[in-house]
């Protein structure tokens, strides 16, 4: 099992639990009940047989229903036992699952942060250029993409894909996962593509894009922090719905970085505001 369907497990066995307790809390009540009934019956020196007759009646028919209801208790507690039993279990076993694939990520992220490292050292040591038009098989140059985005793929829908369209719009070829990678491709190898033929690396901080098992997110992060310290890439943040604190808890270098967010401005906003960067770029290159 996952550690999804354990946390499942768990939390179902929870709600039993609470269940059962609500059941056995309100039979404790009925027995605590039904004895304050029978021991506040009680009769005259004077009554009759009779009247003392239904009176022992009323006790005895009360003193069994709080009898009934000690069992039910009872019976109730050994499922709550047996149901917190089974939830140990299964906590245990989903702790063993976080555990074993928190160290399959870390593992992912170590292998691939290994292989965006070998490649920048190799590309130092012939002193290469990283951004640089490279020949396919076919003789056909890849392109040379002006941004990269880097994003978490809960927030295509919500911001991204907006930002893309708007980017294009505004004259900006786009490195962008839905149309740099086809059917087929390694998708570590066109993202390394994508990132080294990038002049812009723009990335889209959201909760989704910095939450704990996001390995492949940091990944591209860190790439493109290396490669900014290489040849001087720009890296371009935007916050999506995250907060200044927030982002300093990620990472503090990338927090005290100036940085485009979505609360004040729009996909066009942002485009522009990137328009007009490249344009100051192309001036002082000229």
């Amino acid at each position: 099992m996952s550690a999804d369907q354990y946390q499942r497990t768990v939390n179902s066995l929870d709600k039993d639990i609470a269940d059962l307790e609500k059941k056995k809390a309100a039979a404790d009540k009925k027995a605590a009940d039904e004895e304050s009934k029978a021991n506040g019956i009680s009769w005259s020196k004077n009554a009759s047989d009779s009247t003392i007759k239904s009176k022992l009646r009323q006790i005895e028919s009360h003193k069994n229903a709080a009898l009934r209801a000690q069992d039910e208790s009872a019976g109730l507690q050994k499922k709550i036992a047996d149901k917190r039993q089974k939830r140990n279990d299964a906590n245990a076993r989903l702790q063993k699952e976080q555990e074993r694939e928190q160290k399959k990520q870390d593992k992912a992220v170590k292998n691939m942060r290994r292989a965006y490292e070998s490649r920048i050292e190799e590309l130092e040591k012939r002193n290469t250029p990283i951004v640089q038009s490279v020949e396919h098989s076919d003789g056909q140059p890849d392109p040379e993409y002006d941004v990269f985005i880097s994003h978490a793929w809960e927030d295509k829908k919500d911001f991204v894909d907006e930002l893309v369209d708007e980017l294009k719009k505004a004259g900006f070829k786009v490195w962008y996962d839905t149309s740099g990678i086809k059917w087929g491709d390694s998708m570590r190898q066109k993202i390394d593509e994508g990132l080294s033929h990038s002049k812009f690396g723009i990335v889209v901080l959201s909760p989704s894009y910095i939450a704990p098992d996001k390995y492949w997110t940091k990944a591209e992060l860190d790439a493109l922090f290396s490669l900014e310290s290489v040849n001087g890439k720009m890296l371009l943040p935007i916050w999506h719905h995250l907060t200044k604190q927030e982002v300093m808890a990620f990472s503090p270098i990338i927090a005290n970085r100036k940085a485009m967010t979505t609360a004040t401005m729009t996909a066009k906003d942002i485009a522009g505001e990137l328009a007009l960067l490249k344009k100051a770029e192309t001036i002082t290159e000229e």
